[in-house]
């Protein structure tokens, strides 16, 4: 008898996925916040802003994105260096 794997929770991804989903959700949600300032404060609140922001962001995410991914490792060693390790108990 051949035994299956144990089914995940409906609609959500295997924990192995983490590693992107984290710096995904984080650098949509980062760049939506600068990109809409940054627009902002150039245009100011008018029709223009509402018009130009939605393509600033899928271009400020379309660089951060895969910037965060490539700079995470790089990230992670600095704050290993910074931050001290937790003692076991």
């Amino acid at each position: 008898m051949i035994s299956s794997p144990v089914p995940r929770p409906r609609g959500k991804l295997p924990a192995r996925d983490a590693a992107i989903v984290m710096p995904l959700v984080l650098s949509v949600l980062m760049t939506f916040v600068v990109s809409a300032i940054s627009t902002l404060r150039s245009l100011g609140p008018t029709p223009a802003f509402v018009a130009t922001w939605p393509a600033a962001w899928a271009i400020s995410w379309l660089v951060a994105f895969p910037t965060r991914l490539a700079l995470l490792p790089l990230v992670r060693r600095i704050v290993a260096f910074a931050v001290e390790t937790p003692s076991s108990s």
